[in-house]
């Protein structure tokens, strides 16, 4: 089967291209804030030589507690993400949660995400399509990697064939996931690029009760097998101090160490290839 190969903005995913970063915050927590951590993802990314996309959320609609904060919503999050887009001229991806936001989002993302709770969504899969947008859909905790195979068929059934597939990990009991390998090379045979999403794959969903808990140490090593295994691309959420993040710090990658952790896949890539 025929690897395609998914153009971003000039940013290439799959058929053998380099492995590129999805990266940023998981929310956008202010104009400022954002615009920082894109800056200085893209000068890390660049010295280690792999190219990037920033990735950070407008409005988290499924956060655990009504009292989380969600972003700063649909309006103003598109104006900050277009901004990083302009200044920066990197690419820039954030997910969608009702057909109604499609629209707006393709006016300024480069690539429209599905979160895992909506992968099954006839609705706003097609709509996503529609856009001519790359749509990067997530798996499902609840799914098996094959049915993916569904999901790229009704992103097709619109006359799409911009897709990518996240991995993101595998409900195993009550507040824990779990990776299972075998789904890249199974999710893999659609044809389409396949992205490991490093860090939900290490969330605790809901596991403090109010706010879903994390293992960020095992971000690292987990990517390290992912990379090994062949994936196109690896999806971080990353902050300069996670312990004072305002979603998800539990799982996230220091800032800091990114440089390091970029070294370190790199070298399992080249090895691989």
């Amino acid at each position: 089967m025929d690897k395609k190969i998914i153009d971003v903005s000039g940013v290439k995913i799959g058929g053998g291209s380099p492995l590129v970063l999805i990266a940023g915050p998981c929310v956008i927590e202010s104009a400022e804030s954002a615009m920082e951590h894109a800056e200085k993802i893209k000068r890390t990314a660049g010295q280690a030589g792999v190219p990037f996309i920033f990735k950070a959320s407008y409005d988290k609609a499924n956060r655990s507690s009504v009292d989380s904060y969600r972003g700063p919503g649909q309006e103003e999050g598109l104006r900050i993400l277009a901004d990083i887009k302009k200044k920066l001229k990197v690419p820039v991806i954030s997910d969608v949660h009702e057909v109604s936001q499609v629209g707006p989002a393709a006016e300024v993302l480069d690539v429209i995400q599905i979160p895992a709770f909506l992968c099954r969504q006839t609705d706003i899969l097609v709509e996503a399509a529609r856009t001519g947008k790359t749509v990067n859909v997530k798996k499902g905790q609840f799914m098996s990697p094959r049915e993916m195979d569904n999901v790229v068929k009704k992103i097709e059934s619109a006359g799409s064939r911009k897709i990518l597939l996240t991995e993101r990990g595998t409900t195993f009991g009550y507040n824990m996931l779990v990776n299972d390998f075998r789904g890249l090379v199974v999710m893999a045979e659609t044809g389409y690029p396949v992205v490991y999403d490093a860090t939900h794959s290490v969330q605790m969903p809901g596991g403090k009760g109010t706010a879903s808990g994390g293992e960020s140490q095992y971000v690292l090593p987990l990517s390290r097998a992912a990379v090994a295994v062949g994936c196109d691309a690896i999806f971080l959420e990353v902050h300069e101090q996670p312990s004072k993040a305002l979603s998800d710090g539990a799982n996230m990658l220091e800032l800091d160490r990114l440089g390091d952790f970029l070294a370190q896949v790199k070298a399992i890539e080249k090895a691989v290839r």
